[in-house]
């Protein structure tokens, strides 16, 4: 009966259509939509599982239900919290259907890599001070690197000193560090008298001084000006032997010229750890059995201050190497013993004789490796490289005292042993002609196409790559800023690392920033760019990344890296490689790797245990290439304080 009346109404209301209307017809759908939702939710509610969420007292968000951890930033994992259901007669099933399970609790856990003891918050691997003591003090073979083994390597990350701060910005820093960061007072006592280094408060300060410029490094330099041109851009790049704390290079810097500056590990306590908190361009070296880590006709200018080198013995091999790594027409500097003996040899405490002879032996050195010397004013010599080599060839046909080298690669400068034959500059037709080709004044170098290109002796490298090279690299520098904001930064960074420099683009991108980048071409590279890399008027080393490089912990602000990991797969551990980034990353400094997709993932994970805020970032041309960028930041983290560690050993 109830059904009848409802079908009557039904159809009045639907045929009439006179007395329909808009409202009533809304009505009707509203409450049909009701009713159909009440049935619904019933059914819902009689099959439902209660849900809870709970907070733990790590901080990481637990939702029981579906057994998620949602990460908070702490060190670690708790157990999700059981979950809490009801009991229906009847149970439908849909977790197969709409859940992933998750995996174990061990494997869901984030690897760590472990910090090391403090004792090591200075380790530089491969100059040991205590490994070293293993090998010869004949021509200083101790303190040449010496790596560990495979089964001596550290797998654990470098703590900072207590207390480590970020150092002060170019320029402010190349006048002042903090002490904390290199705590090493002994260069304020032992150089106290020639302003190498001076401490006040909570800061080292720098006055540019050194032992053979007491007026400073400035204007040691403008001696040297006034003596050769510095000016005009022809003098780019230099090396500094024994460098000390690098003031020359640092007071270079406003000249436009780039230097590598390079001392022993244990020479002066921390000389070269100084240098590089000051944002001047270091490496821990020597002169001793095996070539420097550079190409020949690398640097316009080389210098030694006082730098202890023995010159003239040992038949001039050490004057010898500084000719292979001169470009054709370059200076060498010298002030110091024996230069000007006649007025310091009491001081020196020395002979006129000995100081003599010693001068006498460099003298003839030079000579041999037919340089000219141009001038000797005061506490100041130079000499000049000649830019071809054709009077050179028909003197040593003549007098035989060095003959020219053979069969060797004059770029090769990986574990090469040291000899004393004199490299043969590259063939010229005229008397005037530059072998190897001249080079453009700075800055026009930057983007003139290198000699080593233009002739055609990097094989597979044309001019047309090396303008397209250049240009690739503005775009990708760029896009890198809107990566990571601190390299957009002006004044963030100051020490850039490229880890496979290739033609140094990445570099010259940056030119105009007030940064410096230490270009390295692996040794494993399929062309050695190296050189062209010094012909555009850039820096950079050789480097084998399976090795530790020749540096102090906490040396770089940003580490860039194009395709590294794939040039090492089968060659050594990725953890190795990546460890040996965190040693020589300062605390907060960013890190762009760019790779195959694969690779960095692989990356990636390492760089999560190693505690570095990562995240994989598509190729500047868009998401479908395998190509991607992985930008990571190394989080900061020091040391424990002294009396924590006394504590613990207690």
């Amino acid at each position: 009966m109830a059904n009848t009346n409802f079908s009557t109404l039904f159809h009045n209301f639907t045929s009439n259509r006179h007395n329909k209307s808009f409202f009533t017809n809304l009505y009707f759908i509203t409450f049909s939509i009701s009713l159909c939702s009440l049935f619904y939710f019933l059914g819902l509610w009689h099959h439902s599982t209660t849900t809870t969420t709970t907070i733990s007292a790590t901080g990481y968000t637990v939702s029981s239900a579906t057994n998620i951890i949602c990460s908070q930033p702490n060190d670690a994992i708790t157990s999700p919290t059981p979950s809490t259901q009801s009991s229906p007669s009847t149970k439908l099933d849909f977790e197969s259907h709409h859940f992933v399970p998750d995996p174990p609790p061990t494997a869901a856990r984030v690897p760590h890599i472990p910090p090391c003891d403090s004792s090591f918050s200075e380790y530089t691997p491969c100059e040991d001070t205590q490994r070293s003591l293993k090998f010869p003090r004949d021509k200083l073979i101790y303190r040449e690197r010496h790596c560990p083994s495979s089964e001596e390597i550290l797998r654990c990350r470098i703590p900072a000193p207590n207390g480590y701060q970020s150092p002060l910005r170019w320029p402010a820093s190349r006048d002042a560090a903090w002490y904390a960061n290199v705590p090493h007072k002994e260069l304020t006592v032992e150089k106290k008298n020639q302003n190498w280094v001076q401490f006040e408060g909570d800061r080292f300060r720098f006055p540019g001084g050194g032992t053979m410029f007491p007026r400073g490094a400035s204007a040691y330099i403008d001696d040297i000006g006034n003596l050769i041109n510095l000016r005009d851009g022809l003098v780019r790049t230099a090396i500094d032997t024994g460098c000390g704390v690098a003031s020359w290079g640092a007071y270079l810097l406003s000249r436009d010229i780039l230097t590598v500056s390079f001392a022993p590990r244990d020479t002066h306590e921390a000389q070269v750890q100084f240098a590089l908190e000051r944002g001047v361009p270091a490496l821990i070296g020597v002169i001793a059995s095996i070539r420097l880590p550079y190409p020949s006709r690398a640097f316009d200018m080389a210098h030694c201050s006082r730098c202890l080198i023995p010159w003239g013995q040992y038949d001039g091999v050490y004057l010898t190497e500084v000719d292979r790594v001169l470009r054709p027409g370059g200076y060498w500097i010298l002030s110091g013993p024996p230069i000007n003996y006649q007025r310091h040899w009491k001081g020196w405490e020395r002979s006129r004789e000995s100081l003599k002879d010693e001068q006498d032996g460099i003298e003839n050195v030079a000579k041999s490796l037919c340089w000219k010397k141009l001038v000797q004013k005061e506490d100041l010599a130079i000499w000049q490289k000649p830019t071809n080599h054709i009077h050179c060839k028909l003197q040593q046909k003549i007098f035989k005292n060095r003959p020219f080298c053979e069969a060797q690669d004059p770029d090769t400068a990986w574990y090469t042993k040291l000899d004393t034959c004199l490299t043969p500059l590259p063939e010229v037709i005229g008397i005037k002609e530059i072998g190897g080709g001249g080079l453009a004044n700075w800055p026009e170098r930057l983007t003139s196409i290198p000699p080593r290109i233009g002739s055609g002796s990097l094989n597979g490298i044309t001019p047309e790559m090396f303008k397209e090279d250049t240009e690739l690299w503005k775009k990708r520098a760029a896009y890198y800023k809107t990566l990571d904001p601190q390299l957009a930064e002006r004044g963030r960074y100051r020490n850039l690392l490229d880890m496979n420099s290739y033609l140094g683009g990445f570099a010259a991108a940056l030119v105009d920033d007030p940064v410096w980048v230490m270009n390295v071409v692996p040794v494993e590279a399929e062309i050695n760019t190296l050189g062209a890399i010094y012909e555009r008027g850039l820096i950079g080393t050789y480097q084998n990344w399976c090795e530790a490089m020749s540096t102090y912990p906490r040396t770089y602000d940003f580490i860039h890296g194009a395709s590294v990991f794939s040039l090492y797969q089968n060659r050594c551990n990725m953890e190795d490689i990546l460890l040996e980034m965190d040693r020589i990353l300062r605390p907060q400094g960013s890190v762009i790797l760019r790779d195959d997709v694969d690779v960095l993932v692989k990356v990636k994970s390492i760089a999560d245990a190693m505690q570095w805020d990562t995240r994989i970032s598509d190729h500047e041309e868009g998401p479908y290439q395998r190509e991607k960028i992985l930008v990571a930041v190394k989080e900061y983290w020091t040391a424990p304080p002294p009396e924590q560690i006394q504590q613990s050993k207690s």
